[in-house]
């Protein structure tokens, strides 16, 4: 434990004047205050007293506190301003002299060594016991301190951070004025960054759209929740921008003190899209025209030629021909898929099973005994797309069976979580080779590879409802691909439709 206890004072200026009275009541005024205090000489500022607070903060007893001087109990003997300990106290004394009073503050590293201590000092002139004297407050600021380096630190990571994303970031306060942004948004707008702090977010967009920003920030503000719109951005040359907004709230408590957004310029990614698309439709149309073109001359060159060699190897170009379309139309499904994002949504199984097994080609749904059995109360959280994923599943197991007569089960169940319903098609067919199965391992190869989309097709669609696919061999030995699908919350809509925009099993 500490000894507490005063030492000698070096040049006591109460003796001095034979008033030993006077020093008690310096001591007494030190110990009254509940904070650490520390008294001084005005004009050698040495300690003269220091009460228990002090002697805990500053980790040195009182005996060797009242042989320092104040400089002598820092690292150094100025302020982290730069300020001389010295003259801080000579302007306090000067100001108690001239009558005019006033608070001296400054923060000082007292200690620098770990664990360091800053300390927020107040200094001021006093009268005590007829004597002036210094009284210097301290208060432990090292908390405070090593919260701002952590502050720092994470606004300079963030600040970094916002300039490495390849998007505008921004803030807005509680009236929709910009009060940060990173060098992308500035670039984007055309606007130089000083000019964008407290402009309003709307004001950067044209006319006919900056009402769907506002609307869009208004959102965010009402509840408290994210927003998204497009809008065209009106960049200071006057150049309209096509520009995608992401809005989120700032809060403070339960209120709402500002946003925060990302914005893309969707310039460069609405050409890309739009190159793809004519790109993939002209090579479609010409991709299923030239085929048909295939299929039709080889027709009649088989119905012309009576060598069976020759007949097979002609054949086999018909089914290879078919097998390309049927490719195509399935990149077509795809493609419409991926465009389109659809989000889950209530689907009655059973009808779903139904209507999916009478999209399939007439020829396929003859050449096989497909067997159902779906209760009908099932009902999934499933796209609307669903069902061509079960025509395809049929369609497979049914195509890729060489057998005389291919049997195909369709049966669903509700598994004993009741969260989740398993949906199977099995099949007495040869499996599905090793190279199919990857693509949704991601072991596909470039030298084994599948040879369709249509398990693809099936697990985008699955996955995009929140579902799971798994491929297993049947107990007729062919295959078994299990659908787990989550089940629905609540019922499907009366109006419900089981197909996408333009329908499935087309033909388009």
């Amino acid at each position: 434990m500490r000894d507490r206890d005063a030492g000698p004072p070096t040049a006591d200026r109460s003796s001095s004047s034979g008033d030993a009275a006077a020093e008690e009541i310096l001591r007494a005024f030190v110990e009254a205050v509940p904070t650490p205090t520390l008294v001084c000489d005005p004009d050698a500022l040495a300690i003269r007293a220091a009460n228990d607070p002090a002697v805990d903060l500053l980790g040195h007893d009182r005996a060797t506190l009242t042989l320092m001087g104040l400089p002598d109990i820092g690292e150094t003997d100025v302020t982290v301003a730069g300020d001389r300990i010295s003259d801080i106290a000579a302007s306090a004394a000067g100001d108690a002299q001239a009558s005019v009073g006033g608070v001296k503050r400054f923060e000082w590293d007292v200690r620098l060594a770990d664990p360091g201590l800053r300390v927020d000092a107040a200094l001021h002139a006093a009268t005590i016991a007829g004597d002036e004297w210094l009284v210097v407050g301290l208060t432990d600021a090292t908390a405070g301190v090593a919260a701002a380096t952590e502050r720092d630190a994470e606004r300079r990571f963030v600040d970094a951070l916002a300039e490495t994303v390849p998007l505008a970031l921004f803030r807005c306060t509680e009236e929709g004025t910009l009060s940060r942004w990173n060098d992308r948004l500035a670039a984007d707008s055309g606007y130089e960054p000083a000019s964008l702090s407290g402009r309003a977010l709307t004001s950067l967009f044209d006319e006919a759209t900056s009402g769907d920003v506002g609307e869009a920030l208004s959102r965010v503000y009402r509840e408290g929740e994210t927003a998204a719109c497009e809008a065209r951005l009106l960049t200071r040359s006057g150049e309209r921008v096509q520009y995608r907004l992401s809005l989120g709230p700032v809060t403070d408590g339960d209120r709402v003190v500002g946003a925060v957004g990302v914005g893309e310029d969707l310039t460069e990614a609405s050409l890309r899209e739009e190159r793809l698309a004519v790109l993939t439709r002209v090579l479609r149309h010409n991709f299923r025209n030239d085929l048909n073109v295939v299929t039709g001359f080889t027709g009649r060159a088989i119905e012309a030629v009576d060598d069976p060699d020759l007949v097979a190897e002609l054949e086999r170009v018909v089914d290879t021909a078919e097998r390309l379309l049927r490719l195509g139309e399935t990149s077509r499904k795809v493609e419409r898929l991926l465009s389109e994002h659809p989000s889950p949504r209530p689907l009655a199984l059973a009808p779903a099973v139904d209507a999916a097994l009478e999209s399939l080609d007439p020829a396929v749904r003859e050449g096989a005994a497909v067997e159902v059995d779906v209760p009908g109360d099932l009902v999934v959280s499933a796209v609307t797309f669903f069902p061509e994923a079960i025509t395809e599943l049929v369609d497979n197991a049914v195509r890729h069976n060489d057998a005389d007569g291919p049997r195909v089960r369709v049966s669903a169940a509700e598994l004993p979580s009741e969260s989740w319903v398993s949906l199977v098609v099995a099949d007495d067919g040869p499996g599905i080779p090793p190279a199919e199965r990857a693509v949704l391992t991601g072991e596909e190869t470039p030298l084994e590879h599948a040879s369709g989309l249509g398990l693809w097709y099936v697990n985008w669609i699955v996955t995009a409802g929140g579902g799971g696919l798994d491929i297993a061999e049947s107990k007729a030995g062919g295959s078994r691909i299990e659908l787990s699908l989550r089940a629905a919350e609540e019922p499907p809509p009366e109006d419900a439709e089981l197909f996408g925009p333009d329908g499935f099993g087309d033909g388009a």
